[in-house]
């Protein structure tokens, strides 16, 4: 057992961290259902831009609950998690909802009508990634339950896996069919943001897989 995690199992911590981080992928959490409904053609032009919108206000709202997290962090004398692994958490958690918040800015920039079936998919993916983060972190504090938190883990890195697929057939096929250069260039983007939106859920995996090692 490593003495730092040692000195910390015995002396008294502040446990805020752990409310602040179950406000922050809950929010995150609400911000990626509404861009999964977001990435449909089922709705209306109008009913898209409240949804965007929305996302803009979860997006700040996040901001916030990260700035909270770096300012305690500083004054926070014994933290339950070591102090690099709560700000790589937190800089993870804002970073998935950053990239969720950038491919809806470009749905707005692009003036996008139409979400492909494989925009569908990936946004779905990213809220099922989001959903096992979510269970994870809202029960950090709960060491017993390791091997379900492990298991949470493991999808989260196998939709990783199943997106990166998605995208590099979708990117194919859009190389092979598409002659606009602008709309190829546009939808290519919107890839790019969808994809690497599940590959920072990956990150957050990995960070919270390091906390459970630690911590074990």
């Amino acid at each position: 057992m490593k003495l730092d995690f040692l000195l910390r199992s015995l002396m008294p911590k502040d446990d805020k961290f752990f409310k602040y981080f179950g406000r922050d992928v809950e929010n995150l959490r609400a911000a990626a259902a509404v861009f999964r409904d977001l990435m449909s053609n089922a709705i209306t032009k109008e009913e898209r831009a409240q949804k965007i919108r929305k996302i803009e206000e979860f997006e700040h709202h996040g901001d916030e609950i990260t700035h909270q997290i770096f300012s305690e962090l500083g004054t926070t004398f014994i933290t339950p998690l070591d102090r690099e692994d709560i700000h790589a958490l937190a800089s993870k958690l804002d970073d998935i909802l950053d990239y969720i918040h950038g491919a809806a800015g470009r749905i707005v920039l692009y003036r996008v009508e139409t979400i492909s079936p494989e925009q569908e998919k990936l946004a779905r993916m990213i809220y099922d990634q989001v959903q096992e983060l979510h269970t994870v972190v809202t029960n950090l504090h709960d060491h017993t339950k390791g091997e379900n938190f492990r298991e949470s883990l493991v999808r989260i890195n196998s939709i990783e896996n199943e997106a990166d697929d998605l995208f590099e057939r979708a990117i194919a096929n859009l190389f092979d069919t598409c002659k606009d250069p602008i709309l190829l260039i546009k939808t290519k983007e919107l890839l790019v943001s969808l994809e690497t939106a599940t590959d920072q859920c990956e990150d957050a995996a990995n960070v919270l897989e390091s906390i459970l090692v630690k911590n074990a």
